[in-house]
């Protein structure tokens, strides 16, 4: 079963939400929370594996909710999906590099949310395939905006898993990498695996934006 947190400051999306996962025989639903300090009490408290964040909250902000949560050591397990009206925003970037393992527009459907919550709880990255590659290339295509510590830290990869890591930035799954390096899927991972250790990066949205801080790949037409 999979535990999922509602962090939204609207009671009447919170409740349609809790009917919707609810009602999947595999997700249950844990908590509810109408400010970012108590998605972050709740994240502790109720052990979720999923927190379904909400950008604008009062007290705290969900990009602040979410780093929090992200860097708790003791709640490494735990996935934030940030849901927004906005899919193209700043702050989607900024929910990618606090830690968020994707981002889907509240407008989406529900079958779209149900899969989109096994997907990350599973430890995979959600990068609405719309909106994802345009923002993160116009947000890492000024000089100032690349992490130099990053990018000494990817000198610490093999020449296999920054080719790997390279495909991950262009949005292929492991299975579309295996094909295109004659792999299988589960050594795709391994290399992932490796890479998001020596990269400090908690899972495969972070491997994404660090694809791009380094230059390793380019935003279209750069």
């Amino acid at each position: 079963m999979i535990r999922v947190l509602l962090a939204d400051d609207q009671p009447l999306l919170r409740g349609g939400f809790r009917v919707l996962i609810d009602a999947a025989p595999d997700l249950q639903v844990v908590g509810e929370a109408a400010t970012g300090r108590e998605a972050v009490e709740l994240a502790r408290g109720t052990r979720a594996d999923v927190v379904l964040m909400d950008i604008r909250m009062p007290e705290l902000d969900g990009l602040t909710a979410t780093r929090l949560i992200t860097e708790d050591e003791d709640l490494a397990g735990v996935r934030v999906l940030i849901l927004t009206t906005f899919e193209i925003d700043e702050y989607v970037f900024r929910a990618l590099r606090a830690g968020a393992s994707g981002f889907l527009g509240k407008s989406a459907e529900p079958d779209e949310l149900l899969d989109a919550i096994r997907l990350i709880d599973r430890g995979e990255a959600l990068l609405s395939p719309a909106a994802t590659r345009s923002l993160i290339a116009r947000f890492l295509s000024t000089p100032d905006r690349r992490d130099a510590p990053v990018s000494q830290r990817l000198s610490t990869l093999t020449e296999r898993e920054r080719e790997v890591l390279g495909l991950v930035g262009e949005g292929l799954s492991n299975e579309d990498i295996a094909q295109r390096l004659y792999l299988s899927p589960q050594t795709v991972k391994t290399h992932i695996n490796r890479a998001m250790v020596k990269l400090d990066a908690h899972d495969r949205a972070q491997l994404v934006v660090v694809a791009y801080q380094t230059g390793l790949v380019r935003p279209p037409g750069a």
